[in-house]
């Protein structure tokens, strides 16, 4: 009898019969390893951050033109197509599953929920705290009731809280619209929602199939060989855009197996090809050691490193949103 609380599929060539893995993935992290993390010294981090003015958010974006606005963390909200679809949404104070502890937010969400136009799908990449919010999805459920799209195993979590999720495996494929369909793909990452339940529930990015152009949606993921991002362009295209992380990645001896820096995060945007990106996964929660401006600061020196126009690959605060250029005619 399988021990895993969430799924009781059959075994593949990423799933053992209890938990899931990915070829060249991560090593499991010890409790010695989880302690002597406690005990890294910490940058500080500003109490508060004041948001830019939001830009003014329209009900429905319609044809090729594509925005995409900067909640805050990973929390996106995305346009095209006359589809409103929010990637892993975060509304909490805390991304913690207390309410009274765990990292709090620096960062007020840059759209208040009820400010949000009708959604369509919610994206949710995995089960992490700072990517699946219950709160939150209870809260959307109640003003803008829509669906709820997660890998294998994340429906037991979401719900329990009376709430109804789709969920999926690496390589499937859902029909979102008559012109979108997201397919699963792997990441180099993992899953929990608390110390004995690691990896039983799958973790995914999203790549959304368009009439004008791949969206590539990563979600948290290391950087290992690169493969599976060089994977995409060549199942899918080049992207017309990638959601990329740049933050949470200090102290690196830890962290490296699970989140991407800012010098690998420039990585992925060379291997999967993508002609522009939004930096996500920095600035909101205090997730590990490094400052909070840092991720940014070396994002903006990896680009000319690279010999990359910034502007191809930005950063956008909460409520800031980046209307993605189309892709270049031949």
């Amino acid at each position: 009898m399988s021990k895993n609380p969430y799924y009781r599929g059959p075994v593949s060539d990423h799933f053992d019969g209890t938990r899931f893995f990915v070829s060249g993935g991560a090593t499991d992290k010890s409790r010695g390893d989880l302690w002597k993390l406690l005990r890294t010294k910490r940058e500080a981090w500003p109490g508060e951050v004041k948001n830019p003015p939001a830009s003014p958010l329209a009900p429905r974006i319609e044809g090729s033109t594509l925005k995409v606005t900067m909640i805050g963390h990973a929390s996106l909200l995305i346009q095209t197509r006359g589809l409103n679809l929010l990637l892993d949404p975060v509304w909490s104070k805390r991304a913690s599953p207390l309410s009274f502890a765990g990292p709090r937010r620096v960062t007020a969400p840059g759209v208040a929920l009820r400010d949000l136009p009708p959604i369509d799908t919610i994206l949710i990449t995995h089960n992490h705290y700072d990517h699946l919010d219950l709160a939150t999805l209870r809260t959307l459920n109640k003003i803008r009731p829509c669906r709820i799209v997660a890998p294998l195993g994340n429906d037991a979590i979401i719900n329990q809280r009376g709430l109804a999720a789709e969920t999926y495996d690496w390589g499937d494929s859902i029909v979102l619209s008559p012109d979108v369909r997201a397919h699963l793909v792997p990441t180099y990452h993992w899953s929990a929602r608390r110390l004995g339940d690691r990896r039983m529930a799958l973790w995914a990015g999203f790549v959304l199939e368009t009439p004008d152009g791949p969206l590539y949606l990563i979600g948290d993921t290391a950087y290992r060989d690169g493969r599976l991002f060089r994977d995409i362009p060549e199942r899918f295209g080049r992207p017309r855009f990638a959601a990329i992380p740049i933050g949470a990645y200090e102290p690196r001896w830890f962290m490296q197996d699970a989140h991407v820096d800012p010098a690998e995060s420039v990585e992925i945007f060379r291997d999967c090809q993508a002609h522009h990106a939004l930096a996500c996964h920095w600035g909101t929660f205090q997730l590990t050691a490094e400052a909070r401006e840092e991720p940014p600061r070396l994002l903006k020196a990896a680009l000319a490193a690279r010999g990359i126009d910034s502007e191809r690959f930005q950063v956008r605060h909460p409520g800031e949103t980046f209307d993605v250029p189309e892709l270049p005619r031949d």
